[in-house]
């Protein structure tokens, strides 16, 4: 691929919710372009994109791919993310590195959570799109709710650029409201079309539409307001001005459709990608911190100091590690090497790529602007910014959702926990939203991710990429013991074996302390009736039964423990037969003093749409929540609650079911709180059980 200056490229995200077809598309795209010579599909498991083989057994994209094509005048860089929650991390970032935006809306399904969600974020981001409604061929396809959706739910500005003729299996074009002509298209799948008169019954809309999509692009730009107000027509090259304007500054989004499968008004949207979508350029001025931390800007140009942003860490069984980023500055040579000036450590790498899918095609420099990749750095990390040394720079990372859902995981094979932590270590380096943990107080390794179907990729992907196995379960929840009232009491260790015997005798007094207080452990022996060698031992007996549990195996809290009496023997006592007596009576006083147990309760912030506030209330309710306020969002409620750990376990599914997939929500450790008694016996009960 020959190189192209920033004004000529363009980096499209393609984003949209789960099957909406945009993996079908990016296909489409590349054919049409002749990066390939076939339309893979999605249910041969041939795509270019979807390559992995969790995307290929479940048809679906779980991960970001890219590819570059060269189309007229200009390149063009797809990155074709997924479309479920689950992944969405795989979307913010190629958001982060895109320019524009592809929004691919179902005409079938329209406008959902998902959309909504990342056209959001796109926003934010700065991010010109445009929209292209897909599957128009779909049986129960609806453009015009499709177009009312984009309005009413995303509150968007649709300025339709097309019309289609036919709906459904009749569908064979479009209205192309740029030339006003009808495009008849073959149905050979060549996305090769015939310009033919408007058809009658479609004139008069063509007409309306026609004059709002002028009006659109005169208003974008002072200069043609002016010249449309005066004439009441503009050029198509100052239409084609005014709408990339609108798109660069957000103002409106030009509507596409067709069908991808069918090749039918892929072309044309091509040219819409090329004509209304920003360049590299067009983002301004990039701001980020030097080596002392002061902020600083860099233009998008070969001629200013290198420098890069990390999109994506993928492992290649071919080249190992594969690092893509977008070059925001500059440009890059094989066979050199760079700062990592996010961890301060330089790095040196062979041939830089183009990527299509996992194809490599290497290239001997790469300029601003570009999407690239090279492999096996060993330090870098997706999000971290790469510079050349004698000139630091680092952008900021974007904030990923917090992880939704955790699991427990136990290796099925003994003996693999440091290989399958070893795998998980090499997973995150690709998934930023991926996390794991060691549970002490349930001695349990947790995994968390942002739902069910992404923590099982992730199981999947480390018996394919790794060879280990695992299986998952609800994480235990970290109960905790406690008393609600004081005891004394006396605990004599005593045995004899013939030989020197054993002998501790401890008086003490367990009394609860305030919830959170932890422990707190007293000496109040006088006159040395308890030796003070042997103190430690008493306190060591007493925490080490603290941390197995008497009621039910859970840790013990908030307590204190007087040592104020006792006594010994000159020959048979020892540090282990006070620590025994300590440890005995702890357990038989602690039993003696109204034990309870503790359950965590956590702070659950709840984003919905205000229609689904009832249900959601009504819900927290059920699961012993209480509501302590409520603030109001973009379009939506924001619920805070505080909520029993072990009734949120499993709350992803369940809101999203809920909400039809537009809730979403955050969870914090708050405190704990004494566990209702007939939800306590049944937790001692299993506890016994389990023993």
């Amino acid at each position: 691929m020959k190189g192209y200056e920033a004004e000529n490229i363009r980096s499209i995200a393609i984003i949209g919710h789960g099957s909406a077809g945009k993996t079908s598309l990016a296909e489409t795209i590349m054919f049409d372009a002749g990066v390939t010579n076939r339309m893979g599909t999605i249910d041969d498991g041939n795509t270019v994109m979807d390559f992995l083989p969790e995307e290929i057994s479940r048809q679906i994209s779980t991960s970001s791919a890219t590819a570059s094509l060269e189309w007229k005048e200009n390149q063009i860089n797809i990155v074709d993310t997924p479309g479920y929650q689950d992944f969405i991390a795989d979307a913010l970032y190629a958001l982060v590195v895109c320019e524009g935006a592809l929004l691919v809306v179902g005409a079938v399904s329209g406008v959902r959570a998902q959309t909504e969600r990342l056209y959001k974020f796109a926003k934010e981001n700065n991010a010109g799109m445009i929209a292209f409604v897909n599957k128009m061929d779909r049986e129960r396809a609806d453009f015009d709710r499709a177009i009312g959706e984009m309005e009413s739910t995303l509150g968007a500005n649709p300025v339709l650029t097309q019309l289609p003729i036919g709906k459904e299996a009749s569908f064979e074009g479009v209205v192309d409201l740029l030339t006003m002509k009808a495009c008849i298209y073959s149905k050979d799948g060549t996305g090769n079309f015939e310009e033919k008169d408007i058809p009658d019954q479609l004139k008069g809309q063509a007409d309306e539409y026609r004059e709002k999509l002028v009006e659109a692009a005169a208003e974008s730009e002072d200069e043609l307001v002016e010249k449309y107000l005066e004439e009441g027509d503009l050029t198509d090259e100052e239409i084609l001005r005014g709408l990339r304007t609108g798109v660069v500054t957000g103002d409106i989004l030009p509507v596409f459709c067709g069908s991808a499968t069918l090749n039918i008004g892929v072309r044309k949207l091509l040219d819409g990608i090329q004509n209304m979508m920003p360049s590299p350029g067009d983002r301004g001025l990039i701001t980020g911190v030097d080596a002392k931390g002061n902020e600083t800007e860099r233009k998008v140009s070969s001629d200013e100091p290198f420098s890069a942003f990390v999109y994506k860490t993928m492992a290649d069984p071919f080249a190992g590690k594969l690092t893509l980023f977008k070059i925001i500055s500059g440009s890059l040579k094989a066979d050199t090497g760079f700062l990592n000036s996010t961890r301060d450590t330089k790095e040196r790498f062979g041939n830089v790529f183009i990527l299509n899918g996992k194809k490599q095609e290497s290239v001997p420099v790469v300029s601003a602007g570009q999407l690239a990749a090279v492999a096996k750095l060993k330090e870098t990390k997706t999000g971290d910014t790469l510079s050349d040394d004698s000139a630091p720079f680092v952008l900021p990372n974007i904030e990923l959702p917090a992880p939704a859902l955790s699991y427990a995981i136990v290796p099925k094979s003994k003996g693999d926990e440091e290989k399958v932590s070893a795998a998980l270590t090499r997973l995150m380096e690709e998934d930023p939203s991926m996390k794991t943990s060691r549970e002490e107080e349930t001695r349990e390794s947790i995994i968390s991710g942002m739902g069910q179907l992404h923590l099982e990729v992730t199981i999947e992907r480390l018996k394919e990429k790794f060879g280990v196995e695992v299986d998952m379960k609800v994480p235990k929840v970290p109960y905790k013991e406690t008393i609600k009232r004081s005891t004394k009491l006396q605990s004599r260790y005593k045995k004899q074996s013939g030989g020197r015997g054993q002998y501790g005798d401890v008086w003490l007094e367990i009394e609860p302390l305030s919830r959170g207080s932890d422990f707190e452990f007293v000496n109040k022996i006088v006159g040395g009736v308890v030796p003070r060698q042997y103190i430690p031992a008493v306190e060591k007996g007493v925490r080490e039964a603290m941390a197995e549990g008497v009621l039910a195996g859970y840790p013990v809290t908030d307590l204190k423990v007087t040592l104020y009496d006792g006594s010994y023997h000159a020959v048979d006592s020892s540090e282990m037969a006070f620590k025994i007596a300590a440890s005995m009576g702890f357990k038989k006083g602690f039993l003696d003093a109204r034990p309870i147990l503790l359950e965590p309760i956590v702070n659950l912030n709840v984003s919905v749409p205000e229609d689904f506030m009832g249900a959601v209330i009504g819900d927290l309710n059920s699961r012993r929540g209480k509501v302590v306020g409520m603030d109001p969002g973009e379009g939506e409620q924001i619920v805070n609650a505080q909520v029993p750990m072990a009734e949120v376990l499993t709350y992803a599914p369940d809101l999203r079911s809920m909400t039809e997939g537009r809730g979403s929500f955050s969870l914090s450790f708050s405190h704990y709180e004494e566990t209702p008694g007939h939800l306590a016996e049944k937790i001692v009960e299993a506890a016994k059980g389990d023993n």
